[in-house]
């Protein structure tokens, strides 16, 4: 198959956007795994102390898996990356790397308001992050872009920042409510999202 020049540099920078992300990601689930401290005694009451931390540091995995599966198969739809498409990238993994901070924080302060609406806060930013790098593929490829089409409305994207704004507002009068509903969009998003993948495989079959 050969291709031009400029195809190859596109292919190119792709393929670096989506290594430094992979290389990211990867270093932000090894920082949180360091959050988990080998206790002194040997006894299962001693692992007690980190069953917080150890909570935070589940919900906080769950959504960097969630991020990294939805990122891949996003960048799969991607044929050219511009400079705005690059920034937006790195905005995303600004708020991604707070991840680990806020979710350590959490836990070893057992889930106060602060630490909550913290979490929420950085959630909600990742989230708002994610949306700008999406609309801004779109825009760089098109309104009849495959990401566009296998998007179509987008409602789970849209709902996730308002559960967010919900989580965020209830840290200071109910954390329950607040880990319900961060716990609720996680899951939301954890239920397979074939869109792409669909229109992926029906692309490749024209």
């Amino acid at each position: 198959m050969n291709y031009s020049l400029k195809t190859y540099e596109s292919m190119m920078t792709k393929g670096r956007l989506d290594a430094f992300t992979d290389g990211v990601l990867a270093i932000i689930i090894t920082i949180m795994v360091l959050e988990l401290k080998v206790p002194h005694g040997g006894t299962f009451n001693d692992l007690a102390p980190l069953l917080p931390v150890f909570g935070s540091y589940i919900l906080s995995f769950i959504y960097i898996a969630i991020y990294w599966n939805n990122h891949h198969h996003m960048m799969q739809t991607v044929k050219h990356v511009s400079g705005k498409i690059l920034w937006a990238n790195m905005h995303l993994l600004f708020w991604l790397s707070l991840i680990p901070f806020v979710s350590g924080w959490m836990g070893e302060n057992h889930f106060t308001s602060a630490s909550v609406f913290l979490y929420g806060i950085v959630l909600l930013g990742a989230a708002i992050a994610y949306f700008i790098l999406q609309f801004l593929i779109i825009k760089s490829h098109g309104e009849n872009s495959l990401l566009s089409k296998a998007l179509g409305k987008d409602l789970k994207g849209k709902i996730s920042p308002i559960l967010y704004i919900i989580g965020v507002i209830f840290a200071f009068y109910n954390i329950y409510i607040s880990g319900a509903v961060y716990i609720l969009v996680a899951i939301m998003w954890l239920i397979p999202d074939t869109r792409i993948e669909k229109a992926l495989k029906k692309n490749s079959n024209l």
